[in-house]
């Protein structure tokens, strides 16, 4: 008797590398395009998505998440073809009963009512709006191309498109930020109840217009006559933002569920839980990531390589590699990492490996345990970098 082929997931993300205009402190894989350079790289990606199907045919999408860039550049109905690619390859059930996350990325002034009635009817159930701040002049610093008036608009549409499962991206220690007008943002987005807020801390990377102009804040601060609007938050304000937005989304009911995550009860994103558990998933699109059974590979970062040579750098993670990771990423989840699932998944006790790394952390208030379970205390969570990186060997 034949025996039944098993079928396994992976979430599938796809790599929408064009934007209106880079922000100034964007150092993402993505650039402004013309039409005919975004029409030519939507059917490079269905080929790609057809060539990696032949590969893993055992495998089916649980999720989708079109990142970028901005993916609501592209017209509803290239984003259509790319999503019924995935359907039809990776047997993504867009309109059936299995009820898959399906997330796409989206910026104000992107999108009109129209698209977004489009984008919900075609199977599209998750949206992620990158607003960054409700404050004009901050948006303005930034180089966004919105106003906090043109998010309210997106955000209006996308409700009234059906859209039930929504994501705001908020940023703190911005240029010109006080503590009184990040908490203002914070207070407005949490007025709408989105289903979730992403809030991250703004890192400035080298390469960046932002680095020319902010990556030397502290010696700026020491001329006479700076504007202090100008700068960045000091480390006081940025570490008040930071735990005031915890206190003020845990009272309104959004559970912190990883370091910049808050949802909603039901609301967290099942793709990026994938990530940080160590999930088989695959990515599509210029310099999209894979993990595929402890195989990482990625793609082309170049878009004149990725049209003519379609390759992929593969790196086979060795034991200690899938350990370190086991640990760092998912340290980053508040319920932390199983010790039952570290021996399922490595044959050998957690303590025989990280023993005198856990009892450091635990003398140091950073970690503590409960039953089968490790995971960071909030000190912990306020210091992650530098508790995490004990456990890289």
């Amino acid at each position: 008797m034949l025996e039944a082929k098993r079928i396994k997931s992976a979430g599938l993300y796809v790599h929408i590398p064009f934007c209106v205009r880079k922000c100034a402190y964007c150092d993402f894989l993505s650039m402004p395009a013309s039409e005919e350079v975004r029409e030519n790289y939507v059917n490079l990606l269905c080929e790609e998505i057809e060539r990696e199907a032949v590969c893993y045919p055992d495998y089916r999408g649980e999720t989708v998440f079109f990142g970028g860039g901005t993916p609501t550049i592209l017209r509803p109905e290239q984003i259509e073809r790319v999503l019924c690619k995935l359907s039809e390859c990776f047997s993504v059930d867009v309109f059936g009963k299995r009820a898959e996350e399906i997330t796409i990325e989206c910026n104000p002034g992107t999108v009109t009512g129209e698209d977004l009635r489009r984008l919900r009817r075609m199977g599209i159930n998750r949206l992620s709006i990158g607003l960054q701040s409700a404050q004009n002049e901050e948006l303005r610093k930034l180089g966004r191309i919105h106003s906090w008036e043109d998010f309210l608009r997106t955000y209006s549409f996308a409700r009234e498109a059906g859209f039930e499962n929504i994501n705001v991206d908020v940023m703190s220690a911005l240029p010109g930020q006080s503590v009184e007008s990040y908490v203002n943002s914070i207070e407005k987005v949490v007025g709408l109840r989105p289903e979730h807020i992403s809030a991250y801390s703004l890192i400035i990377e080298e390469g960046t217009p932002f680095y020319e102009q902010y990556g030397t804040a502290d010696k700026q601060r020491e001329i006479d006559g700076v504007d202090e609007k100008h700068l960045l938050p000091s480390e006081e304000e940025e570490r008040q933002m930071y735990e005031l937005t915890e206190m003020i989304l845990r009272e309104i009911g959004y559970r912190r569920y990883e370091i910049s995550n808050y949802a909603l009860p039901g609301y967290e994103c099942r793709h990026n839980i994938t990530y940080w558990k160590r999930g088989n998933y695959l990515g599509f699109g210029l310099g999209a990531a894979s993990l595929m059974e402890n195989c990482r590979f990625t793609k082309p970062k170049d878009l004149k390589e990725y049209t003519e040579n379609l390759h992929r750098e593969e790196q086979f993670l060795s034991t200690q590699e899938q350990m370190e990771e086991f640990m760092f990423l998912g340290l980053r989840l508040m319920e932390g990492i199983s010790c039952k699932e570290f021996k399922e998944a490595f044959h050998v006790p957690i303590e025989s490996i990280y023993g005198d790394v856990l009892e450091k952390l635990e003398r140091q208030g950073l970690l503590t345990r409960e039953k089968d379970r490790i995971f960071l205390t909030k000190r912990g969570i306020d210091i992650s970098n530098t508790a995490l990186a004990e456990f890289l060997f």
